[in-house]
């Protein structure tokens, strides 16, 4: 277990050092969710049954847990780059645990997202946004998102170890972003189409929004989704999120891990 984290530690601060050098990712990682939040705040909040303020109450922390799904594209390429560049096989050659190398590089994500979304909460509190339940609402909250970004995060080093290339790992990077969208993170569930409800539902970013939104006392929380007739997920979502995230990280650790210990797939 020593030799683990210390290894892990050695790959972690090589991956904040690697993020240091391009500061123009980090702008783009910390600006694009505060894009999308104004956007969809005062531009799609309008059109919306749902009157403005409460509208972006409801957004925030679907914004945020759509944050910490990215964690599947950042892993992804950050996985897929190492490994057709070389940088993977020379780690593997190096007298250390397997594990340290995936678990360096998702507890790096981990910590350069959990900065990311301080200057997204300062804007939803600016427009409007509040924790309704204090201090352990927010904590709480927080939590979730970080746990879900961190399974999220394994899911996308090992698709970016079994990449072909980084091409297609950007390519399938890409898909991704069509996951929250199918989801409650930017609108509720109850007006869609039975299948499409039962997909979004079940949709593991429904549950992290959902708890974020419960937490913290906001529109849209597991009350309504209850009262509404939502699938489990959606309806307990905060043991649904928990659940979600420990599924993940049970699967795709282990799956992670082996497929480094084996070399990638292109």
């Amino acid at each position: 277990m020593s030799t683990l984290l210390s290894d892990g530690g050695a790959v972690l601060t090589r991956q904040l050092q690697k993020a240091r050098h391009a500061p123009a990712l980090l702008i783009l990682t910390q600006t694009m969710p505060i894009t999308m939040l104004l956007f969809f705040g005062y531009v799609f909040g309008s059109a919306l049954a749902m009157p403005g303020a409460e509208y972006r109450e409801f957004l925030v922390p679907g914004l945020l847990a759509a944050t910490a799904a990215n964690g599947l594209m950042t892993g992804l390429f950050t996985a897929a780059q190492d490994a057709h560049r070389g940088v993977m096989d020379r780690f593997r050659t190096l007298p250390m645990s397997r594990a340290a190398v995936p678990l360096g590089q998702t507890a790096a994500d981990l910590l350069t997202t959990a900065a990311s979304m301080v200057p997204l909460m300062l804007v939803g509190l600016a427009m409007g946004w509040r924790v309704e339940n204090g201090l352990p609402g927010a904590l709480g909250a927080l939590g979730v998102l970080l746990l879900f970004r961190f399974a999220s995060a394994w899911v996308g080093t090992y698709l970016g170890l079994l990449s072909k290339s980084e091409e297609a790992a950007g390519q399938l990077g890409g898909a991704t972003f069509v996951l929250p969208m199918l989801s409650s993170a930017y609108l509720p569930t109850a007006g869609l189409p039975g299948w499409l409800r039962t997909v979004a539902e079940w949709n593991p970013i429904s549950a992290v929004a959902t708890a974020v939104r419960e937490l913290c006392g906001n529109a849209g929380g597991a009350a309504t989704d209850a009262a509404a007739g939502a699938a489990w997920p959606a309806a307990h979502p905060v043991a649904g999120a928990l659940a979600w995230s420990a599924l993940l990280l049970a699967v795709f650790a282990p799956l992670a891990t082996r497929r480094f210990a084996r070399g990638t797939a292109g």
